[in-house]
């Protein structure tokens, strides 16, 4: 019986802003909306594959999201992370970590917070993504 991670959802303080910066700077686009009593919700996913990222505010909390300390951070796989971190950081993001190839692993890294304060890990291997996970540069024009 297998399964497959399908998608996650995260709290968003704001979720227009949130689409904004998902959508218009990292480049997922909005799959689906939904609205239910309490919640505004947005399903992106890239059309290559990958993980559905679902963004819900919570109509009746207001303030940051309470990052609390169960999460740690997402993973971004992109073709040109040195392109993606400019992108980011141009749109306000909170730099952690400039783009740095590793010795340990053939990709380089950066790290940034999103609007709402989580840690992207923004990652481009070099040598290819395990298998079944799609590799952004083979879809590069």
């Amino acid at each position: 019986m297998p399964q497959i991670l399908g998608q996650f959802c995260i709290t968003v303080a704001d979720l227009e802003r949130s689409v904004a910066f998902w959508e218009g700077v990292v480049g997922l686009p909005v799959q689906s909306r939904t609205e239910i009593p309490g919640v505004l919700e947005a399903v992106l996913q890239s059309p290559h594959g990958g993980a559905r990222m679902q963004l819900a505010q919570f109509l009746e909390r207001e303030g940051p999201v309470d990052m609390g300390t169960a999460f740690w951070k997402l993973y971004v796989n992109t073709d040109d992370c040195a392109a993606l971190y400019e992108r980011v950081v141009a749109a306000g993001c909170e730099v952690v970590q400039e783009p740095q190839r590793l010795d340990r692993w053939p990709v380089t890294v950066a790290f940034v917070k999103d609007p709402d304060g989580y840690l992207l890990e923004l990652i481009e291997y070099h040598e290819g993504t395990r298998p079944g996970v799609p590799d952004p540069k083979d879809f590069v024009t």
